[in-house]
């Protein structure tokens, strides 16, 4: 793609199977909804430095892509952007991005390690929905809401950190991890919760609020809707 090309359209190599490796060059600064679409053979996308929006479906279903970096250009990832990238491993999202759209990485089966930017303040309904190799994730301060299903069975995640300015986490976000043991809750007012949203989790569970020489903290979890019903899982963090 040559160094005049600032947009690459909606659609603009969907359905192309057996496009294999893409070079976006810096001059970009939008890839439009459906531009990868189910490009099944692209395996490797080099984004350039100026890219801040990346659309609805960008790369759904491309299921050989194993490798993406995200430049700090980049303030948007769409919704449904790595749908079903069972082949990704890993995914750094920097700090320039505020927003991950629903079903962003939804069924990426091999991710194992998401680094969260500092700046992301909405991870999307389902975003992370099915990313059963996902371990651990740490959801940064910024973030204020976790959208419904965000997590919603990721089978092998065992501990999850909640950043402190996070007053939302919506229905159903941990649903059916079966492997979490661990929730560090770093809010010292509880986040308005979702239904049956640690649904699920391992034996044993353990959520983690912070300490308070009175208890009010933990009392208030133990009391607010929702959290309620994990209130013999609820514990001070030392």
């Amino acid at each position: 793609i040559p160094n005049s090309v600032t947009t690459i359209g909606n659609g603009a190599f969907y359905d192309c199977t057996s496009l294999t490796s893409v070079t976006i060059p810096d001059s970009v600064t939008t890839i439009g909804n459906f531009a990868f679409y189910k490009c099944t053979s692209l395996t490797s996308v080099t984004i350039g430095d100026s890219v801040t929006t990346i659309g609805d479906y960008a790369f759904y279903n491309c299921d050989s892509l194993t490798s993406v970096t995200i430049p700090d250009s980049v303030t948007t990832i769409g919704n449904d952007a790595f749908f079903n990238c069972k082949s990704l491993t890993s995914v750094t999202i920097p700090d320039s991005v505020t927003t991950i759209g629903k079903y962003a990485f939804s069924s990426c089966d091999s991710l194992t390690s998401v680094t969260i930017g500092n700046s992301v303040t909405t991870i999307g309904s389902s975003a992370f929905e099915d990313c059963d190799s996902l371990t651990s994730v740490t959801i940064p301060d910024s973030v204020t809401t976790i959208g419904d299903y965000a997590f919603y069975g990721c089978s092998s995640l065992t501990s999850v950190t909640i950043g402190n300015s996070v007053t939302t986490i919506g229905e159903w976000a941990f649903r059916y991890c079966n492997s979490l043991k661990t929730v560090y809750c770093k809010p010292t007012t509880p986040p308005a919760g979702g239904d049956i949203m640690f649904y699920n989790n391992a034996p044993g569970r353990k959520i983690l609020v912070p300490a308070s020489a009175d208890d009010s903290i933990i009392n208030a979890y133990k009391a607010a809707k929702y959290w309620s019903d994990y209130a013999s899982n609820i514990f001070e963090e030392e």
